[in-house]
């Protein structure tokens, strides 16, 4: 299949998880109604993403919002990559990503491999590792359409990680984030365009809305990217959908007119992962 349609949900996260759960269904309803075939939603749709929110909201799989998001992907039809939520397992919490398929599998599941934790003085501090525990395995999911690398948020800001996923034959690269407004306009779109262009690869980056009554404050501005580096679609920071297409032949085209990945030089280095 040459070209699919896709939809990046930028839902605006609230404290109340019955509502946000309502919210990102609806959202999914109408990205379908609209045609889209695979459906993003943010970072920490469920739940505000605060420490101590996460640390409340976490549940097990199966659970409540797992359970939703399965049974629309197959009353729908289509692909859910479900941005993230907090994820308890044993003692641990994990910031982790479903995806299901249209008959309501569950063909992936990636925790955040790099915390964010950050300290820009007199702007913002934050630290998942405060209550968060990292992940350990690279995610690059087959679909009927392609296969799709997986990540979350501060992941992208790792060119090692985005480069094993296109090497693992990834042609899109979807990204939960949740930048904030001081880290968002000094390098979100500029983020997304390098890893777009570097891998070659169609690029989406799904953001939450900016809520002002939140304690972190989301920077918005969803977005997709060609491989080409050519902006798709994208958004501010208020709650929307934004839809493109990807067109898998426009990938070959320019990889094989500017054919970065064929020319690594791979006699003199090379990029591993390392068995644990």
């Amino acid at each position: 299949m040459g070209k699919f349609n896709v939809a990046v949900c930028q839902m605006l996260v609230t404290d109340n998880k019955k509502k946000n759960l309502e919210k990102a269904e609806a959202m999914i309803r109408e990205a379908q109604s609209q045609g889209a075939q695979l459906v993003v939603l943010p970072e920490i749709f469920n739940c505000l993403y605060n420490n101590d929110y996460m640390r409340e909201m976490a549940e097990d799989f199966p659970g409540v919002t797992t359970t939703m998001l399965r049974n629309l992907a197959k009353e729908l039809g289509l692909y859910i990559v479900g941005g993230s939520i907090p994820e308890k397992s044993k003692e641990k919490i994990f910031n982790t990503s479903y995806t299901f398929n249209p008959e309501g599998d569950l063909i992936a599941t990636y925790r955040k491999m790099h915390l964010f934790d950050i300290d820009v003085k007199g702007k913002i501090t934050f630290k998942e590792s405060d209550i968060l525990a990292s992940g350990e395995g690279i995610t690059v999911v087959d679909t009927e359409f392609c296969k799709i690398g997986i990540a979350i948020c501060y992941d992208m800001r790792f060119p090692e990680l985005m480069r094993l996923m296109a090497l693992k034959g990834a042609e899109v690269i979807v990204v939960p984030a949740a930048f904030n407004t001081t880290t968002g306009p000094a390098h979100w779109h500029d983020t997304i365009k390098i890893r777009a262009v570097d891998n070659q690869v169609y690029f989406i980056a799904a953001s939450p809305a900016r809520n002002l009554e939140s304690s972190y404050h989301a920077y918005g501005h969803s977005t997709i990217m060609n491989p080409w580096g050519e902006i798709v679609a994208t958004t501010n920071e208020e709650e929307s959908i934004i839809y493109g297409e990807i067109d898998l032949d426009y990938i070959k085209k320019v990889r094989e007119e500017l054919p970065l990945l064929k020319h690594r030089r791979t006699d003199l280095y090379r990029l591993e992962i390392l068995e644990k």
